[in-house]
């Protein structure tokens, strides 16, 4: 079975709303989108599968399924961020609603900011967890990115080291 970090699960690591081992934030790392649990488990992180499965339980990990995995993380994240910070919910979704209007308004007919770097990360978290621990440092980057902005700031390293060729989906969907 593959798992991909949920977008909360990218939330909860960098905001730290629930409270993870270091083990277990380290694999985290791991998941993305193209390593097996097993490979994940035979890292030598000395994570157990019952690590992994907690991680799935709050909606941290989920399995790869492109559209519909990305489609079900809002929905996955619902029970995490009540049990920890209930007084954070309702900011969220507010400043989220307000980035969107502000970014859609002026470029109609284009996509806003929020919207591509929705479609940017992904990009971005499988070029640079393909690396492995040559991108490490770099995956931890785009993994703390929470704009389009800081994202595109990353992009030129991005491409620096995984060459233009592949760089070219990122380039497309940051709108480069």
């Amino acid at each position: 079975m593959i798992l991909v970090k949920t977008q909360a699960g990218q939330q909860v690591f960098k905001d730290r709303s629930v409270r993870l081992t270091p083990r277990q934030r380290s694999a985290f790392i791991l998941f993305d989108g193209k390593r097996s649990v097993s490979e994940v488990l035979e890292a030598g992180m000395g994570i157990g599968r019952e690590d992994i499965d907690q991680m799935v339980e709050l909606g941290l990990l989920g399995q790869v399924g492109g559209m519909a995995e990305a489609a079900n993380a809002g929905t996955v994240a619902m029970p995490v961020e009540p049990t920890r910070s209930p007084a954070r919910q309702p900011e969220r979704p507010a400043a989220a609603t307000l980035q969107v209007e502000a970014s859609a308004t002026p470029a109609m007919g284009s996509p806003s900011a929020q919207q591509r770097y929705k479609d940017a990360y992904p990009i971005a978290t499988q070029l640079t967890g393909s690396l492995g621990l040559r991108g490490f440092r770099l995956n931890l980057s785009v993994e703390g990115t929470s704009t389009y902005e800081e994202l595109l700031a990353l992009a030129p390293k991005i491409r620096a080291v995984v060459g233009d060729d592949k760089a070219v989906a990122l380039d497309r969907a940051l709108g480069i």
